[in-house]
């Protein structure tokens, strides 16, 4: 008997490939279905979101209120930064499950970066490179500065744009987070820090969605697979950053461990009650703020 095809679109970064790692390599029981990895940038993937091109893609928060007719949102899978410590480890109930703490444990999320130390007034009046329209880094860029002069920029060539001055400052996201300082890059604003200290939440960036069409039985089965690739990566947490280690650039293992650690945490086993207030309140600002459309109350397959 035939597998049914899900195609898998995902982030070509370590978080992402971490997650999958157990799926990837044929680790974890793919049960009907046969996964096709697709990997593409996120801007790619939201906006092929819009055409339904994937059966599960992950996609930005933000996208989501553009889609939410088209895809639910899967219970795992999330992209969130973690927040202090006592927060992060307070929020779970899941003692069994092997989660690291990241080294950092700080707020933190995308990054404004520039060459020279700007204030926020300065920085309104600067033209940002930013890595795509409907990530959840440029939504949030909007909620904490107001409007911009901006340009879309692919995200692993936005700090050599600041560098060779065609943009006043970046919107960094992945593992440039990590590395910006390498090129005596200073930050003038972590959005992630930033989301903390308004919310006392989680920065919500990306999810992983899943086509409606399938129906309530596949999307549930699917949805069950991927959280057990996601729990098999935490259990072997080695071997899947050595795998992971591939989609960094510019990373170390040490680094890529770090990365994996800021955005694979609790969150993305299960989104749980902060989690899911940090996806409804993230969305409901945008709309308040007129930089979205409304979105219907958040269901997790």
């Amino acid at each position: 008997m035939s597998k049914q095809l899900i195609r898998l679109g995902h982030s070509p970064d370590p978080d992402d490939a971490f997650m999958f790692y157990g799926l990837a390599k044929g680790l974890v029981d793919s049960g009907p279905f046969e996964f096709k990895h697709i990997l593409r940038d996120i801007q790619t993937l939201n906006e092929w979101a819009l055409e339904g091109k994937l059966e599960v893609t992950a996609i930005s928060v933000h996208a989501y209120a553009y889609l939410q007719d088209k895809y639910a949102i899967l219970s795992s899978g999330a992209s969130m930064g973690a927040t202090e410590l006592a927060t992060y480890l307070a929020d779970t109930d899941k003692g069994d499950i092997p989660i690291t703490a990241p080294t950092n444990t700080d707020a933190h999320g995308p990054m404004i970066i520039a060459k020279e130390q700007l204030t926020l007034d300065e920085l309104k009046g600067k033209k940002i490179a930013i890595p795509g329209k409907m990530t959840s880094a440029f939504l949030a860029a909007q909620l904490a500065i107001g409007k911009f002069e901006y340009e879309v920029v692919m995200f692993d060539e936005i700090i050599e744009a600041v560098l060779d001055g065609k943009v006043d400052a970046g919107l960094i996201i992945h593992e440039g987070q990590l590395t910006y300082q390498n090129d005596d890059l200073k930050c003038i604003l972590d959005l992630g820090r930033w989301w903390f200290d308004q919310h006392a939440l989680p920065m919500p960036l990306g999810c992983n969605t899943i086509r409606r069409d399938l129906g309530p039985k596949v999307m549930a089965q699917v949805s069950e697979i991927l959280k057990k690739s996601i729990l098999y990566s935490l259990e072997h947490r080695k071997e899947a950053v050595e795998y992971a280690l591939q989609f960094g650039r510019g990373l170390d293992n040490k680094l890529a461990d770090e990365f994996v650690g800021l955005y694979v945490n609790q969150w993305t086993v299960d989104y749980g009650p902060k989690g899911r207030q940090a996806l409804t309140d993230f969305l409901q600002l945008g709309a308040n703020e007129k930089i979205i459309p409304n979105v219907k109350p958040l269901e997790f397959v």
